[in-house]
């Protein structure tokens, strides 16, 4: 959960901008990570909430359901992190 008190940015937090392989096709994905959670847009109409847990991992918190398979490329995009 966001803590409005903390105003320290987290770490990479910032806006990431990728192609990203969704549907059969190339699509942009904007990613803002905001300390413990990652806001997604992909293609400019689809969006999703991922909350990014102590461990490293992932799971989707709200929007439109993402294939693991995309959450898992979100994640080594932005965290750098192998899945």
């Amino acid at each position: 959960m966001i803590d409005p008190h903390d105003t320290t940015p987290a770490e990479k937090d910032g806006k990431y901008q990728f192609q990203l392989n969704y549907s059969g096709r190339e699509v942009r994905c904007l990613v803002e990570k905001e300390q413990q959670r990652l806001h997604v847009k992909i293609d400019n109409n689809i969006e999703a909430e991922l909350g990014i847990h102590n461990d490293g991992t992932i799971t989707q918190i709200s929007g439109a359901t993402l294939p693991n398979s995309s959450i898992d490329f979100i994640k080594k995009q932005v965290l750098g992190l192998n899945v």
